[in-house]
């Protein structure tokens, strides 16, 4: 399912083929928690500012409205009314982010719902079922996400119960897919490497799960507040080990500058809720670096975002606008901004894909890495 096209060091330019459409890589996923992006972009939005995948989240739909209530009424993409791939996290994260108690053994995790404090229990099958029952494209795998620094030994025992629910997870959804009822019969499950930051234990995680031979493998449990140092180190020490011929995907991650390295250090799919989260707060990325438009300074500026971005907003609307309406508190500031700083993203992953189709990538980050990381 996923071609390499062609390689620049270790950076990688491909192409995957899911039931919903192709997806050239890299790229980043948009990133709708509960099948919808955060700001009021629909799925025709998505469409116009280049959203390529889609990312929502096991745990969250649980809650609200509940997977059988979206499979009755066909599965995730008929529910949104988006046609592309779709990506399902496992809810693992949330589970370990956002439940104050909670119990872990073997067989899953017992834990308090962050809404109203009901007790739900979530283990590998339960979070296939989950996944199952929403018909997304690629279901990831149910694992522990431990908080970093962790100790060494706390790290190795929950690497090898994360390898096990692996395996749980690989059987129950080939059982599912056996249904009548199956929305998506061609989902796929990837496998997640973790370890924290241990690099002994990453390289044997990845070697163990490797050995399933699954359509596509991500690094998880990163970008959780170790440096950008280590988050890097990591990586290359991991990197060798991953199927070259699977996808590679670093959850969670990142800035623009955190993707451009990724790229570099032979990731292919990326996602994180930060550029959509920013710009509610007016945080806004330019093709020259991070502006704030709650500063003063911009009240009488009549200039677009980024004269270089053909989004919607830059097309028609100044930095005052945006941020007059940001701070009266108007849904369409949000609106705007967030459509603004996806359109950048999406953007980017485009620019990165041509140089390395042009065999240009070196010089591509050479003058883009800092540059986007700069604040104005």
């Amino acid at each position: 399912m996923f071609e390499l096209i062609r390689k620049e060091g270790h950076a990688r330019r491909g192409v995957f083929h899911t039931p919903h459409g192709v997806v050239q890589t890299p790229v980043f996923m948009n990133v709708g928690t509960q099948a919808a992006i955060k700001g009021a972009l629909s799925a025709d939005d998505l469409h116009q500012i280049g959203c390529q995948v889609e990312l929502s989240n096991t745990y969250h739909l649980h809650v609200r409205p509940g997977e059988s209530v979206i499979h009755e009424l066909g599965g995730l993409h008929q529910f949104m009314c988006w046609n592309g791939p779709i990506l399902t996290d496992s809810g693992g994260f949330q589970v370990f982010s956002l439940a104050k108690l909670r119990k872990i053994t073997e067989e899953g995790v017992q834990f308090n719902a962050h809404t109203d404090g009901h007790r739900i229990f979530m283990g590998p099958e339960e979070s296939m079922r989950i996944q199952w029952a929403l018909g997304s494209d690629i279901a990831m795998a149910f694992d522990e996400c431990i908080e970093n620094p962790a100790p060494h030994d706390y790290v190795q025992k929950s690497c090898q119960r994360t390898a096990r629910w692996l395996a749980r997870c690989d059987a129950e959804l080939k059982r599912l897919k056996q249904q009548e009822n199956t929305v998506n019969p061609g989902q796929m499950l990837w496998g997640i490497n973790q370890g924290g930051t241990h690099p002994d234990l990453r390289i044997e995680h990845m070697k163990q799960i490797a050995g399933l031979e699954l359509p596509g493998y991500a690094i998880g449990g990163l970008a959780v507040g170790e440096s950008t140092e280590v988050m890097y180190d990591i990586i290359e020490q991991v990197e060798p080990y991953m199927p070259s011929d699977r996808p590679r995907y670093l959850m969670g991650v990142g800035t623009p500058s955190n993707i451009i390295e990724g790229v570099w250090r032979g990731i292919d799919f990326f996602d994180c809720v930060m550029p959509a989260r920013n710009a509610r707060h007016g945080h806004l990325f330019t093709s020259q670096g991070i502006i704030n438009l709650n500063n003063a300074k911009y009240i009488t500026d009549a200039q677009p975002i980024d004269e270089a971005c053909g989004c919607p907003f830059c097309q028609k609307y100044s930095r005052a606008y945006l941020r007059h309406l940001l701070r009266s508190g108007e849904m369409l500031g949000m609106r705007f901004a967030v459509m603004h700083n996806l359109y950048f993203y999406n953007q980017l992953m485009n620019d990165i894909r041509q140089a390395l189709d042009n065999g240009t990538f070196a010089e591509f980050r050479k003058e883009k890495s800092e540059r986007l990381a700069k604040r104005i």
